[in-house]
C-alpha cells in the first residue's frame, strides 16, 4: 500500500489532472490512499469532496508581485502553510506527493523537501508557475502537457485527462450527441465555449454572427459560461445555453470549436482531433498563447487575438473554413496527431517510478 498526497487547485485545469490521476491510482490497486491537497477558495474544495477523496486545506497564499503588507507578511504565513503541510504528511504517513500547481503546492513542496519525502510535479500550461518552478527544483521527476514548458528534466506526458474525454478519442457516436443537445444530426456543427467563467467576447460575436452562420448552413452549441447576460436560446440551429456537465458529449457533437486556449480545452480538443478557432485570454502572462503553439504549427487549428475576434472574422475566416469538409477532416487529423489521450497513464508510470 502507498499513500500520496495530491496537491493543487484553484482552477479546473489544476484540479481535473489531479482528479484523474487519483482515479487511476486506486483503478491500479484498491489498497493504494490518496488525499488531496488544496485551499477552501478553490474549486477543489467543491470538486474534490464531490469526487469521493478527501479534501485537507491550507491558506490561500497568492505569490506577492510588488513590495507592501501583504508581501512583508508572505514569508511567515508561508511558514505557517509549510507547518500545516508537514503535519498533513506525518499524520497520513505520506509516502510520495504530487503537485499540479496552484497555491496548495508551494507549502506542500517544501514540507515534503524538509521531511525527505520525494515529490512529483505536473506543469499544465506551456509557462509554469513560481509554485511548479520551485517544487521542480528538487523534485524527483517532472511531467510537463507540453513540450515546450521550461522546467528541468521534464519528460513529457501530456495532460491527465478525464475518463469520459479519453473514451472519446478512440471514437464518438455524433449523431447521438448531436441529438442530445437537440440539434439536427447531420448538419455541421460549431462548438463555443469560453469555460465555466465565459468569455465575453466570444460570446458577444456569435450572437452577433448567428444569421452568417445559419446562411451557411452551420448550427452552432453555444456554451456562454457563467458570466454572460445572454440568455438561453433553442432553435432548429442554435443552441445556447449557461453550463454543459457533459462537455465529451459537446465535443462529441461539433466538427469545430471556437474558444479560449486554457490547457485542458487545447489538451482534450486535440486528444480526440478536434479543431478550433483559439482565442487566448487577453489578461495575465499570455500562457494561452503558448498552450497553442505546437497545434498552430502543426495546422490542428488557428489562433486569433481576442481584439481581432470579431463578426467579420467569423464570416470571413470561419464560415468559409467549416463550410470547407476535406479542410477540416485534415486539420482534424493534425490536431489529434499532436494530442495525448494516455496522459493519466504516463503521469501514472512517472510517480510510480519514483517510488
Amino acid at each position: 500500500m502507498t499513500r500520496f498526497l495530491l496537491a493543487g487547485g484553484g482552477t479546473a485545469g489544476h484540479v481535473n489532472p489531479l482528479l484523474s490521476l487519483a482515479d487511476a491510482i486506486l483503478a491500479a490497486s484498491s489498497e493504494d490512499k490518496v488525499w488531496a491537497l488544496g485551499t477552501k477558495e478553490g474549486l477543489e474544495a467543491t470538486l474534490v469532496p464531490q469526487r469521493g477523496y478527501e479534501l485537507l486545506t491550507v491558506d490561500r497564499l497568492p505569490f506577492p508581485r510588488k513590495l507592501s503588507g501583504y508581501a512583508i507578511w508572505f514569508p511567515f504565513r508561508l511558514w505557517n502553510a509549510v507547518r500545516q503541510a508537514k503535519k498533513y504528511l506525518k499524520t497520513y504517513q505520506i509516502e510520495v506527493v504530487v503537485g499540479f500547481g496552484g497555491y496548495a503546492c508551494a507549502p506542500a513542496y517544501l514540507a515534503a523537501k524538509s521531511l525527505g519525502i520525494p515529490t512529483v510535479v505536473h506543469e499544465a500550461n506551456a509557462l509554469p508557475g513560481w509554485a511548479n518552478k520551485l517544487g521542480a527544483k528538487s523534485a524527483k521527476a517532472v511531467g510537463v502537457t507540453f513540450k515546450s514548458t521550461p522546467l528541468p528534466n521534464a519528460q513529457f506526458v501530456g495532460m491527465p485527462l478525464r475518463r469520459e474525454i479519453e473514451e472519446l478519442a478512440t471514437g464518438a457516436d455524433k449523431e447521438s450527441a448531436r441529438l442530445a443537445f437537440g440539434l439536427d444530426p447531420d448538419t455541421v456543427t460549431l462548438l463555443v465555449t469560453g469555460g465555466s467563467l465565459g468569455a465575453k467576447r466570444i460570446n458577444e460575436t456569435i450572437e452577433d454572427s448567428r444569421k452568417v452562420l445559419s446562411a451557411a448552413g452551420i448550427q452552432v452549441l453555444h456554451i456562454m459560461g457563467g458570466r454572460s447576460d445572454l440568455e438561453e436560446v433553442r432553435t432548429k440551429d442554435y443552441v445556447r445555453i449557461a453550463y454543459c456537465d457533459r462537455m465529451d458529449q459537446a465535443i462529441a457533437a461539433s466538427d469545430f470549436a471556437v474558444s479560449r486556449a486554457g490547457s485542458s480545452t487545447v489538451s482534450e480538443f486535440a486528444a480526440v482531433g478536434l479543431p478550433a478557432a483559439y482565442v487566448p485570454y487577453p489578461v495575465g502572462n499570455g500562457e494561452q498563447k503558448l498552450n497553442v503553439a505546437e497545434i498552430i504549427e502543426a495546422s490542428g487549428g488557428l489562433m486569433v487575438l481576442d481584439e481581432d475576434f470579431n463578426s467579420e472574422y467569423v464570416a470571413n475566416t470561419l464560415v468559409p473554413l467549416i463550410s470547407n469538409a476535406r479542410a477540416l477532416s485534415e486539420m482534424a487529423t493534425n490536431a489529434k496527431q499532436v494530442g495525448v489521450s494516455d496522459g493519466t497513464e504516463r503521469l501514472l508510470a512517472l510517480v510510480k517510478g519514483v517510488l
